[in-house]
């Protein structure tokens, strides 16, 4: 949704970005390097996990009933007959009336037996075993399938492979598994400001911060980037820079997306052959945000100010990204939290405030990181989450709750 004067608002500007970013093609990997990638089609077993009922315990395989009357005053007496480790073949074993076997966790139920008892309530003396207590039937006992069951489905397309789910695609025995490419995002900063980090630092000029915060936030993320170096502030420089990065899935550039007399980002995008989508969104910080599309090459304007493009990154390219990989979860988790200190703001414009939470009597709270400039960067190493104030909302005081996006977690 555009206002009057040509401006987009926050969830129209996402939502539009959204429909332009199509899933990249499949890929097989190993599975031994597929942490962090999304999987294209669901995990389906065709075994059970565990495959047999096993131990839970290091004790002895038993039958309930010979425990009924066991206590520790009147312990029950059973023959140790064998003994199964983790491992062995359990289908040699077999468990009769008022005997037990000494098995290790992890090992295999001997038939006959239906629960085990764990070490620390026996004592075992002379080929004896000497219960203390009764065992429900079944108890210490992990059955065939309780983890995962044949046929089943183990994990969905767009599910993120992180550690615990690498284990499970091992254990139902993948060597190889079917995710999303992971998409190539070429970087470039722009202005006659920029040194480089091999360059000199000359008066007037600054570091290029920018390009190496965003090729960090596009690795975070799962993507691969590449970098285009800077261009001056000059519009065919930065035309035939953005022409280089046409072999790319993403383009993104910082700085030149304003109104000044040498912002020629915007000029040069359309000369490039680029559709502008949107070219202002009612945000602070990063109202000057440039998106645009030529076929499925993606191109973000981020604004120049190093906070305004590290938002404009985590609002808008990251789930671009995400949904490009085929993610089902693109959205940081928003939570609620009583405001420790009053924020000043006037209507019209989302507000990202950079913030800290904490727990105090049991209850979220959160409180600014200080000054929130555009370009003070540290505020952002500082902050764990983000304070998300809606467009309408005017000076929010202290102890109001508020939203906040956390920003520094393993979620996506």
């Amino acid at each position: 949704m555009k206002d009057k004067s040509n401006k987009t608002y926050f969830e129209g500007a996402l939502s539009k970005i959204l429909r332009h970013a199509e899933k990249t093609g499949t890929e097989k990997v190993s599975v031994v390097e597929s942490c962090g990638r999304f999987l294209s089609s669901d995990i389906i077993a065709d075994i059970n996990i565990p495959l047999f009922d096993n131990s839970a315990m290091d004790g002895y395989a038993v039958k309930h009933d010979d425990l009924k009357n066991a206590s520790r005053d009147f312990p029950v007496k059973l023959i140790v007959i064998d003994e199964i480790k983790a491992g062995d073949d359990f289908s040699k074993f077999k468990l009769k009336a008022g005997c037990a076997i000494r098995i290790m966790t992890g090992a295999g139920i001997p038939s006959g037996a239906d629960s085990v008892i764990q070490v620390e309530d026996t004592f075992e003396s002379e080929g004896n075993v000497f219960v203390s207590r009764s065992v429900s039937r079944h108890e210490n006992v992990r059955f065939a399938g309780e983890d995962i069951q044949s046929g089943k489905k183990v994990l969905p397309m767009g599910c993120r492979i992180g550690s615990a789910e690498l284990g499970l695609l091992v254990s139902i025995g993948l060597r190889n598994v079917e995710v999303h490419r992971r998409p190539l995002v070429k970087i470039l900063s722009t202005g006659d400001e920029i040194a480089d980090m091999e360059d000199a630092l000359k008066p007037g000029m600054i570091r290029n911060s920018n390009a190496y915060t965003l090729m960090s936030e596009v690795s975070k993320y799962g993507a691969v980037h590449d970098y285009l170096g800077i261009a001056r502030d000059n519009r065919d420089e930065i035309r035939n820079k953005i022409i280089d990065g046409l072999t790319g899935d993403i383009i993104i550039t910082s700085g030149g997306v304003s109104m000044g007399e040498y912002d020629f980002v915007r000029e040069a995008l359309v000369e490039a052959g680029f559709s502008i989508i949107i070219e202002n969104i009612m945000m602070k910080p990063g109202k000057p945000l440039v998106f645009g599309v030529k076929k499925n090459i993606l191109f973000f304007g981020l604004p120049g100010n190093p906070v305004s493009t590290m938002i404009s990154f985590l609002e808008f390219v990251r789930p671009a990204i995400l949904k490009m990989m085929g993610a089902f979860r693109i959205n940081k988790p928003v939570m609620k939290a009583v405001l420790a200190d009053p924020v000043p703001k006037k209507p019209g414009r989302r507000h990202f405030i950079r913030a800290v939470f904490f727990i105090k009597n049991g209850a979220l709270h959160v409180t600014t990181t200080g000054p929130q400039g555009s370009g003070i960067l540290k505020s952002m190493s500082d902050a764990n989450c983000l304070i998300i104030l809606p467009e309408e909302a005017g000076d929010i005081e202290e102890g109001s709750e508020v939203d906040i996006q956390l920003i520094k977690h393993e979620e996506i």
